[in-house]
């Protein structure tokens, strides 16, 4: 007969006592700031070189801004893939993921300011 559980504490283990694998988790997080990161990366490499807006050009209409999006969703789908696959079963630290995510989706959102991504350019 296994001892009762007291009640304040969280629900982190299965019913074997096992603490619960988290990985997956931190999986779509890493991965979405991963995303976020390469999404302000490949705006400022397109704005920046003609070259490189030329790769990044898709769809005509849209310009550069098709090719970047379509690659940061594709980077951020095959990071989550991979991650995933590889913490399955795994229990990673949370708060340090959470934290390199966080400073990623900033990273990204500071690349998309137009103002900042002028003053990397020297505009």
């Amino acid at each position: 007969m296994n001892p009762p559980q007291p009640q304040s504490e969280e629900r982190t283990a299965t019913q074997g006592g096992e603490p619960l694998a988290n990985g997956p988790a931190g999986a779509a997080i890493l991965s979405a700031g991963v995303g976020c990161s390469v999404l302000g990366i490949l705006a400022v490499a397109g704005d920046a070189s003609k070259a490189v807006a030329k790769l990044l050009t898709f769809y005509l209409p849209t310009g550069p801004l098709s090719g970047v999006s379509s690659l940061a969703i594709l980077l951020w789908l095959v990071t989550w893939f991979i991650l995933a696959r590889r913490w399955r079963t795994k229990t990673v630290a949370i708060a340090k993921i959470n934290a390199t995510a966080f400073l990623l989706l900033a990273l990204g959102i500071l690349l998309t300011f137009p103002p900042f991504a002028d003053f990397l350019q020297g505009k």
